[in-house]
């Protein structure tokens, strides 16, 4: 009996030991979920850290891709523009224009309707024959015309070529052979320079090139040339020019 009494006791101690146990662990739970809830709202900070920890522990994004390249520019169109004159001359169109523009003239002023007096191109408003505040038109009318030239003054003396004054030369003396030179078998050609006065007649002479034998017999023979004057603006002047006096041997 007393066996069973101990038996009982026993049974109910186990029973409450398991409720008690249970009942602990459902407030630890509550506890432990209640601080889960109220952490976060009582230290806010502690949520932005642990976000900054996933996203040091998250791998990186990748790179955004590069730009593509730029595109190459386009080639400039060179327009070439042919022109209208070929050789001086306008060339003979390729095509009909579509439209072709008139060119319309001005009119002439009309003519001044004075009483039958007026002049083409006159003043409006003037008075017949213009004598009103002007020259009376008689008076002009019977003024001569004066034209004022300017005289250009002519040079006293030009320089001409060997040809133009062989075609003035009126009397040419043939220069004497010298005896030693044509001995000597010597020949060619003495160049002399002049100055023929206004009156035709050899002024100056003087040796520019020549063989020392014949120079002297060129000299004396183109002394006594003459030539025609030579005129410049309806004047005579003097001349300047080269002689050429040539010795050739006959046979040679």
């Amino acid at each position: 009996m007393f066996e069973d009494s101990l038996l009982e006791s026993g049974n109910r101690f186990r029973g409450g030991g398991r409720n008690v146990t249970a009942l602990v662990s459902y407030v630890m739970l509550l506890v432990f979920l209640g601080v889960l809830i109220l952490v976060p709202m009582v230290f806010p900070e502690t949520m932005s850290l642990k976000q900054e920890w996933v996203t040091a522990l998250m791998a990186p994004p990748p790179p955004p891709p590069a730009p593509p390249p730029p595109a190459a520019p386009a080639p400039a169109v060179i327009k070439k523009v042919q022109s209208e004159m070929v050789q001086g001359q306008l060339r003979t169109p390729t095509r009909i224009p579509q439209k072709v523009q008139m060119i319309k003239e001005e009119e002439p002023p009309p003519p001044s309707t004075g009483g039958g007096f007026g002049v083409v191109g006159g003043v409006p408003g003037g008075s017949a024959g213009g004598s009103l505040g002007g020259v009376l038109g008689g008076i002009v009318a019977n003024q001569p015309t004066v034209a004022a030239v300017a005289k250009v003054a002519t040079p006293q003396r030009v320089r001409v070529s060997s040809g133009v004054s062989e075609g003035l030369l009126i009397n040419k003396i043939q220069p004497t052979y010298p005896q030693l030179a044509k001995q000597a078998r010597i020949q060619g050609s003495v160049i002399l320079s002049a100055i023929i006065g206004k009156d035709g007649a050899i002024e100056n002479l003087h040796l520019i090139q020549g063989h020392p034998m014949l120079a002297p017999a060129a000299m004396d023979a183109v002394k006594r040339w003459h030539y025609k004057p030579y005129f410049l603006n309806g004047e005579p002047v003097e001349v300047e020019t080269v002689i050429t006096v040539n010795f050739t041997l006959a046979g040679g």
